[in-house]
């Protein structure tokens, strides 16, 4: 099917593609933090309210709607730039428009005019979610099934240390250089994504040309991989799962700027040390873990306990209201770090096994998009919840909120076992 390895290529083959596929996850995370709690938190220095604040998650839309265009990228690229591959041309056209726009990202300023500011992360978060597309897509299309566990460890790693450089990383940056200077240093990281993606090997998959006619080729590229997956068996629960799988997460993470600042009092430079070595940490050994689960239990068990400890997890804010100082902001963030990891990594595996090899591109761009929908819709409001129901009340509903979903998952697992 592919050019690809398979698990008795030789080890530094293998190896290099997952060192590849490491550095493909770490410019996918990069941009994320930028347009959310890096954002956030230069909004928050800027005396903006922490309801305003948390209204940037709707900032994120493009990643909730990708699958709209994600049918442009599994369609051939011009026949000029044949040689280059399909995956890899369309990469090499949205990479350096994504670093141009973090670019003119860096250059507004949000104490001056917001709205500058949200537009530029607005056109940042529409270029990587396109790039998530043809990441995932390659993805998908290049590593066998049975390496698709160790390929999403890899990317985890990589995304969560970008989001670590992108977050922690440019919030310390900006005690040093002011907000302009850390967000140009970011679009300079991403400036090199291109690089990475000249030197990756094309996925060999055959490519099904559309038949002729702008309704026969609509009916092709939008409609036939939507009717695949909708006329499977428990389409719409899974479609439930997905959404809500990190419903409780999503709330948490998106008032985390304003609590760690306004409700304890943490200056910057405590709140980047804490998202640095303790969450980098929790980071590589949770994706370990989560792809060492898969490997052991199975894709469906894997998720099942890395969601209840993902839930579990978000006590920690409990503990840190509770019990407070800057030792237990390490805890809490390292802990929460190696159970989002981990759930990620099985999570992300059960997306990538729903996906047809005839139409990765567009039915990963779906089901990730569906996955992204609570965090840029309901995620939105987390602020208001926080402040009507007090920080205590609201922490404890983030846990209750984990739950439904996996209740539908071992549902789905009962089903499947009849």
């Amino acid at each position: 099917m592919n050019d690809v390895p398979d698990s008795h290529a030789p080890a530094v083959l293998r190896d290099a593609l997952l060192l590849r596929m490491l550095g493909f996850g770490f410019f996918s995370g990069l941009p994320l933090p930028l347009s959310v709690f890096t954002l956030q938190q230069w909004f928050t220095t800027s005396g903006v309210s922490v309801h305003s604040v948390s209204l940037t998650a709707w900032l994120g839309l493009p990643y909730t709607v990708k699958f709209l265009w994600s049918p442009l990228f599994d369609r051939a690229p011009p026949r000029r730039a044949a040689g280059v591959g399909r995956r890899r041309f369309w990469l090499l056209v949205v990479q350096p428009l994504l670093a141009g726009s973090c670019c003119a990202l860096a250059l507004t300023d949000p104490a001056l005019n917001a709205a500058h500011t949200a537009m530029a992360a607005a056109a940042l978060t529409f270029l990587s979610a396109s790039q998530d597309i043809l990441i995932d897509a390659w993805r998908i299309e290049t590593f066998p099934e049975a390496r698709q566990g160790a390929a999403l460890a890899a990317y985890v790693w990589g995304y969560r240390t970008a989001m670590l450089t992108s977050g922690s990383g440019a919030i310390a940056l900006s005690t040093v250089l002011g907000w302009h200077g850390a967000m140009l240093c970011m679009a300079a990281l991403l400036a090199l994504a291109p690089l990475l993606t000249l030197v990756v090997p094309e996925p060999t998959v055959h490519l099904r040309l559309g038949p002729p006619g702008f309704l026969a080729s609509f009916r092709h590229a939008f409609l036939d991989p939507l009717a695949e997956f909708f006329m499977r068996p428990g389409a719409g629960e899974v479609l439930a799962f997905v959404v809500l799988f990190r419903l409780g997460k999503v709330f948490a993470d998106n008032t985390a700027a304003s609590y760690y600042h306004q409700a304890l009092g943490f200056s910057s430079g405590v709140v980047a040390s804490a998202n640095f070595l303790p969450s980098l940490l929790g980071v590589f050994g949770g994706a370990a873990f989560g792809g060492w689960l898969v490997a052991r239990l199975g894709t469906v068990r894997a998720v099942l306990v890395t969601g209840a400890v993902q839930a579990a997890s978000l006590g920690l804010y409990l503990a840190l209201l509770a019990i407070g100082g800057a030792w237990m902001l390490f805890l809490k963030v390292g802990g929460e770090a190696f159970a989002g990891a981990a759930a990620d990594a099985a999570f992300l595996t059960f997306v990538s096994a729903l996906c047809s090899r005839n139409y990765t591109a567009t039915q990963y761009a779906l089901l990730s998009s569906v996955a992204a929908l609570a965090f840029h819709t309901l995620g939105g409001g987390a602020g208001y919840v926080a402040e009507a129901l007090g920080w205590a009340p609201f922490y404890a509903l983030t846990i209750v909120a984990s739950l439904p979903a996996l209740g539908i998952m071992l549902h789905l697992r009962q089903v499947a076992a009849r």
